[in-house]
């Protein structure tokens, strides 16, 4: 609870100091020009950089892999987006680290070492999961109930409720 306190106090403290600070030695113009440049410059890259974690991603998906770094990099990405887009010095230097794609690399890398993220498949029980079980490999037949549907069928994951009923009149 501090932490967060600390950020959404302290932190626009720290860069209106240092926004005035800086305004005072090299002006207020240049100032503004530079905080608007990193803004530019961000985008431009949050952009590039985002584009090619997506392409990873679905590169990932393709092969039935479960994306986990680039969802976490992805992440990382937004954030950084959004701290370069507010004004300021201190977040501009941090939005640029989680633009650096070696530096964020390292960052996710420890992340999932970590266990921030834990990969779940087949959460629904029962049903199938496009990246299959921990005894399934990827592509396999999600059950033995499809052996009885034909083969061109068997893209539809069938619901079988069993039960008895009798007709009433």
């Amino acid at each position: 609870m501090r932490f967060l306190f600390l950020i959404f106090v302290g932190l626009p403290i720290i860069e209106m100091w240092l926004l005035l600070k800086i305004g005072a030695v090299i002006g207020p113009l240049p100032t503004i020009a530079m905080v608007v440049t990193t803004a530019v410059i961000g985008a431009a890259l949050l952009k590039q950089q985002g584009l090619d974690t997506l392409t990873r991603a679905q590169q990932r998906m393709n092969s039935g892999q479960v994306p986990a770094t680039e969802i976490l990099e992805g992440l990382m990405l937004a954030v950084g987006g959004a701290l370069l887009l507010t004004p300021g010095f201190v977040t501009d230097a941090i939005g640029f680290a989680c633009l650096i794609a070696p530096l964020r690399r390292m960052l996710v890398a420890a992340l999932i070492k970590r266990g921030v993220m834990q990969v779940q498949v087949n959460q629904f029980g029962g049903g199938s999961s496009p990246f299959g079980t921990a005894n399934q490999e990827f592509g396999a037949e999600p059950n033995s109930r499809t052996q009885d549907i034909p083969p061109q069928d068997r893209s539809i994951d069938p619901v079988i409720i069993e039960g008895e009923y009798k007709k009433e009149e």
